[in-house]
């Protein structure tokens, strides 16, 4: 059996504390593979380079070696620097294998990770219940590149965050090449009003941006002293980020580094696991005369008549599934200040007038009343 080895591909930074950020990081990762060779390099600014441990991993015998970009997106570096720097070594070295892993990404594990931070950063242990950050502003800060995609998944994960911890609005800005600047946007951000904002870099180590962006911060700050500016720490080592790195190591080493976009495999998976179950759909369209199917066992036949509705305010979901022939999931910000609300009596389908809070419907009429905005329908649709 070959001898195997990791190697953890890092990025560089000019600044001494990220590199030995990224050496503690190693580190953790040794501690966890305690009989395989783990080292670590960088691509640009420090050292050891990739070369360098790659040079240290055939020095210990190691003859196939699994190789992942410690870097949050799959930006230039992560596509094409990376991987020309390993294909060269590895043509350089006869018997030698490297097998090239990917980015950390947005991993379950790593929205976790940095949700912790935004957590941490408001002296919160656990996500709050929905409403609670309704009056505070999420600002996520991207590293910024020229990759669009790369872009996009930090945006991403700003939606995935601001519905998951519930706040009131979120915004993502670039320390990069790209815009929206850190200084610009925040700029922006305040003209929305919000006293409350949090500030998080999703980042994994400290470094000149990360200075960059504290440095934006404070002058806001110092503009702005009625507003309660909380700034996330960086990822670091922390546990979750550490298990992202394995699973990333994992599926290079077992060659399943694709995720499937198979959706049927996918919904079988699902059903297997209990996680969904098979529906009859009643919103199919039907021809006249209604049709059969059964549930359960039994057979049965029906029509789709839709039944006028009995008022105008919300109805039980039970209800309106059995009228209108469909429904939708459970939203747990369905009563943001920003969200569904806003359409009472507004093409708001049922499915979502049903779970408003009678109390909030009443309060979005009464704000409509007032500003003299009449009625755009009588009844929800469907």
């Amino acid at each position: 059996m070959k001898k195997t080895g990791i190697m953890i591909c890092g990025h560089g930074s000019r600044s001494k504390i990220a590199g030995e950020e990224f050496g503690l990081l190693a580190k953790g990762l040794k501690a966890r593979y305690p009989h395989i060779p783990v080292e670590y390099g960088f691509l640009e600014y420090s050292s050891p380079n990739i070369h360098m441990g790659l040079d240290s991993m055939i020095e210990q015998g190691v003859e196939e070696i699994y190789a992942v970009p410690g870097m949050l997106f799959a930006a230039t570096h992560v596509k094409n620097d990376i991987p020309s720097v390993l294909t060269t070594y590895q043509q350089k070295h006869d018997g030698l294998k490297i097998h090239y892993g990917r980015e950390l990404g947005l991993h379950s594990l790593m929205i976790q990770a940095f949700e912790a931070r935004i957590l941490e950063a408001m002296d919160m242990t656990e996500v709050p219940a929905p409403g609670a950050l309704y009056d505070t502003m999420l600002v996520v800060v991207g590293r910024g590149t020229s990759d669009t995609a790369a872009n996009a998944e930090a945006a991403k994960l700003t939606r995935i965050v601001a519905e998951d911890l519930g706040f009131g609005w979120a915004e993502t800005v670039y320390s990069g090449v790209t815009f929206p600047s850190v200084g610009r946007g925040l700029e922006m951000a305040l003209k929305l009003g919000y006293k409350k904002i949090v500030v998080a870099p999703y980042f994994l180590f400290s470094g000149r941006l990360i200075t960059r962006i504290h440095n934006y911060v404070d002058k806001v700050v110092n503009e702005n002293p009625d507003v309660n500016i909380m700034t996330a720490h960086y990822l670091s080592d922390q546990a979750h980020v550490l298990d992202t790195f394995m699973a990333r190591i994992d599926e290079c080493a077992a060659g399943e580094i694709v995720e499937s976009n198979d959706l049927m495999k996918s919904f079988h998976e699902r059903l297997a696991k209990g996680e969904i179950d098979i529906h009859h759909h009643h919103a199919e369209y039907q021809p006249e005369g209604g049709h059969t199917h059964s549930h359960d066992g039994h057979t049965h036949t029906h029509t789709h008549e839709k039944k006028p509705a009995s008022n105008k305010s919300a109805v039980s979901a039970e209800e309106h599934v059995k009228a209108h022939g469909h429904s939708h999931g459970v939203y747990k910000h369905i009563a943001h200040p920003h969200g569904p609300r806003t359409m009472v009596d507004d093409h708001l389908c049922h499915c979502f007038m049903s779970q408003l809070p009678a109390e909030v419907i009443e309060e979005e009429r009464r704000i409509r009343a007032e500003q003299g905005i009449k009625p755009v329908q009588a009844e929800p649709p469907h």
